[in-house]
Parts: C-alpha cells; structure tokens; sequence
C-alpha cells in the first residue's frame, strides 16, 4: 500500500474543522463514503472475534445464578451463609476490578491483540479451576482467575471495535459487543437448564465457560492489531494495510489524514500518560465523570442484580423449582438479547443520549412494579399473581434496560477518549463498572434480609431517578462525530463555547486546569 498522509492535510483540516475526514458534517457532504453496518465484512469479522469476550463476561455473569442453586445442594455450608454466596458470585467481580485496572496499561503498552490473548489465557484457567473445586475456597480462587480474564477483556474489546469502526456505525458495532454480553447470558441459562439432571450438574455449567476462550485464542492468533494502536505506536505501514481493508480507496486516504492530524494534536502526550494526567486535564476529567458516571450506574440501576439473582428472585416470587426458576430466567436472558439487538440500531440512529434516558425511565417504572409485587406477597397474601407480576416486572425491567443503558454506557466510553487516553480512561471506567458490580452483588442478598425485597427495589428505582438527572445534565451526544468531534465537545464543555478550532490546535490536548 502506497498511500501516505497528505502533505497539506493538517493544513487543510486546521483552516476547515467542519470537514474533518469522516465528521458528521463530511459524510454529508460525501453521501456515498458512508457506510452501513453489513457493508463491510472484515469489520463485522473483527467484530464478531473481539466480541467473544463480551461473550465470556456475559457467560460468566449468567452462568453463576443458576450454578449458585446446586453449589448449595452440594455444599451445606454455602446453603447455610448468605456470604458465602455472595462471596462465590462476587469473587469474580473481585478478579475484574483488578483486571480492568490493569487491563487499560496492558492495552495501551501491549496492544488490544495481546491484551485479548492475555484474557483468553487467565478465563480458561480459571474455568478448569472452578469445575475441578472439591471444596467452596477453590471454587472462590477459580471465580477470582475467571474475573481477571473478564475484566481484561471488558476494556479490551469495546477499545478494540470502536477503533476499527467508521464513526456512523461505531455505535451499532460497539453494541455487539454489549449483543455478545447477552447473548453468553442467554447462552449460560441454556447450559443451566440442559444440565439441571446431569451428574455433577454445577460442574459442567462452570467448566465449559472455557471452551469459548480457547476458540477466541485460536481466532485472535490470526487477526490483526487494532490500526489505531498501530498507528499510534508508529507502526504506520500495517495500520495503513488494515485500513484498506475497512474503507474503500476514496475514503482511506481520508482516514490517513485524520490518523495523521489526531497525532499531532496528541504529540505532546506520547508515552507520558499517567493516571494523574488524567485529572490534571480539565477537559479529560471532565469525559473521565461523564464515563465513570454512566459505568457506576449502569450497575447501581441493578441490572446485574437481576441477572446473577434472576433465578433466586424467581424462587422469591413464590416459584421453588429450580427448573421452573431457571427456564423463566431463560425467557429474560432471551429477551435481554433481544431488546441489545434493538439497542444496536436505535443507538446510531436515536442517539445516546435519548435513548439513556427513555431507557431509565422504563427502567424505573419496572422496579416500582417489582416493587409493589414484594410489598403484596410480604403481606401474607397466598395469591400467585403476585409472583407473576415479580416476573412481569422483572421482564419490563430487562426490556427496558437493554436497549439503553446496556449498550450505552460502554459505547459511551469507547469513544469519549483522545487516542492516547483510551486505554487508561478505558480501563479506569470499567473498573469503576466492576467496583459498582461488586458492591451490588455483595450487598443484595444482604439488604434484601436488613430491609426486604421490595424495599431493595424501591431504592434501585430512587438511584435510577438520580441517572437520568445525570445523563440530561453532564452526557453530551456523540452520535455520528469523529474522535476529534468527540473531543472538541470536552474542550468546549470545559473551557466555554468560544473555544474554536484555532485555540483547540494551539492548546493541544493537554491543557491544565
């Protein structure tokens, strides 16, 4: 490939910011550049490979809930502590919290190729552990070894998508990952429910999680690096060899230039990205609150509450068969699934924003019913419609949250970062997603003994009110914008909205507070 960055391309793109290679304004002007999301099949390849690591975190999340009902059968001693389950499901969790910290530093030091391998590795690991524990304390060290590999790739593959993507799909193509998430949900109620009566029952839910690891190893031996991280390391030949797989000839030369002009605004920080630069930057602690923000409440709101305790939730309505528990936990990891599908088309389409906060508000009305269905079973009542109206509300809830606040808070962060912030704000999000998770899912059980289920989810409801206040004053909108756009929105936001193109080349990226 012999294309290379234009001489006069910074110029150009300094004199007219209205028509950065591939901004909204551009591809509105140049109507046939714009790509769909099947247009190209390399990227959807690219895709589909790093989002089995959204599979192994999604698998990973579901399997648990209905393992949990016969590590219980099995060990008496998990059946009589509250904490020792939370424990189990939440060691996990423990492993992502320390994966996603150090996730972010092995992606922008290693590349996100390696960093998938990595995760592939330790998640395969630690599944042979948990299938072979002959006692609780294995099973927590084989969760912990898992929850490393789960929370690598939980930084690695939204990075790794959205930097192979065109910008007016990066939305839809990012929420695959989100898809992949789900769909390993729903994938571990099937295994769940096809294991119920096999000998070893648990073990076989736990242990087969490895299997997609090892296939996602084998496949990411022969893909390649992301073009961005190529490019950023100055490896500039092969990123320009994989763009031209992604865009056709008019528009790769575009996108050069872009690579180009994002790297000479972000010269200044090359190699010297600290977690302390990032809150010594007004403009990158400002995206760092919106992102975290939307990470702490995506949990918060309870999703994974829903998902690691479906089954139970379901055994608390009333319904005690471990098998009826699971297939109705099957039906909402389905439609869980289902309603990411629509989130993939209504977020380049509806925008984040709007879609975050009609996604809260259905969000909230579902925990209120949930709500008020405890309130009448705890009343004493022996009528069974309100433990289908527990299901009802825990269905609404799933049908409401994924379209949304599923896909939306890690699209979110995949595209909020300048190129040499991504993997540490990345990371540093995500791992505040897995501090919030495991506060949620070492604490539910627990206060639904100290204060009751139904006043549990009146307060999920109450944080889930607080979110959407959130998302209406600090989220901006970042459908269809470039990385440069993307950023351009924080300078403003933190310097004021007489900040223009010429003060943003002056000033760089790395202005002080």
């Amino acid at each position: 490939m012999t294309i290379q960055s234009s001489p006069g391309s910074s110029g150009f793109l300094a004199g007219s910011s209205s028509f950065l290679p591939g901004s909204s304004r551009y591809l509105e002007m140049f109507p046939e550049r714009r790509m769909s999301y099947f247009s190209n099949s390399y990227v959807i390849g690219l895709t589909v490979a790093a989002g089995i690591g959204g599979l192994l975190f999604g698998y990973d999340t579901g399997v648990i809930s209905g393992a949990l009902l016969y590590i219980k059968d099995e060990f008496e001693v998990v059946n009589q502590s509250s904490f020792l389950q939370e424990t189990i499901v939440s060691m996990a969790l423990v492993g992502a919290v320390i994966g996603a910290a150090g996730g972010g530093w092995i992606n922008d030091a290693y590349g996100r190729k390696k960093a998938t391998l990595l995760a592939d590795v330790v998640f395969a690991a630690g599944s042979v552990v948990m299938a072979a524990a002959p006692n609780p304390y294995v099973l927590i060290s084989g969760r912990l070894f898992v929850g490393l590999g789960v929370g690598i790739a939980s930084v690695t593959a939204p990075v790794y998508i959205a930097e192979a993507s065109p910008s007016e799909v990066r939305g839809g193509l990012v929420s695959t990952n989100v898809l992949m998430i789900t769909g390993g949900q729903f994938l571990s109620y099937l295994v769940n429910l096809a294991f119920t009566e096999a000998p070893g029952t648990w073990r076989w839910m736990v242990g087969i999680a490895g299997v997609p690891a090892v296939i996602q190893f084998c496949i990411m031996l022969c893909l390649p690096e992301s073009p961005r991280w190529l490019f950023m390391k100055d490896d500039k030949a092969k990123a320009i060899a994989i763009l031209s797989k992604i865009y056709d000839v008019a528009r790769l030369q575009d996108e050069i230039d872009h690579l180009s002009f994002t790297e000479e605004e972000e010269c200044q920080n090359r190699n010297d990205v600290k977690i302390s630069d990032v809150f010594k930057s007004k403009e990158i602690r400002l995206a760092f609150f919106v992102g975290a923000g939307l990470q702490a409440f995506q949990q918060f709101t309870g999703i994974n509450t829903v998902m690691y305790y479906s089954p139970t939730i379901v055994q608390m309505a009333g319904f005690s068969s471990n098998q009826l528990a699971l297939l109705l936990s099957l039906i909402i990891a389905a439609m869980n699934a289902a309603g990411t599908v629509l989130g993939i088309y209504l977020i380049d389409h509806f925008g984040r924003k709007k879609l975050a906060i009609s996604s809260l508000v259905g969000v909230i009305a579902s925990l209120v019913i949930l709500a008020g269905a405890f309130f009448g079973k705890s009343s004493g009542s022996s009528n069974e419609l309100y433990g289908w109206i527990a299901v009802l509300g825990l269905a609404l809830y799933i049908a409401c949250f994924s379209p949304g606040m599923g896909p939306v808070p890690w699209t979110v962060n995949s595209e909020i970062y300048p190129e040499h912030y991504r993997g540490i704000c990345g990371g540093m999000s995500a791992t505040v997603n897995w501090i919030s998770n495991l506060i949620v899912a070492q604490t539910f059980l627990s206060v639904v003994e100290a204060v009751g289920t139904a006043s549990t989810f009146l307060m999920l409801a109450g944080i889930a009110l607080l979110a959407v206040v959130f998302v209406i004053m600090f989220v901006p909108e970042t459908m269809g914008l470039t990385f440069v756009e993307v950023e351009r929105i924080w300078k403003e936001m933190a310097w004021g909205s007489s900040y223009n193109t010429e003060s943003f080349l002056e000033q760089g990226t790395t202005n002080e507070s």
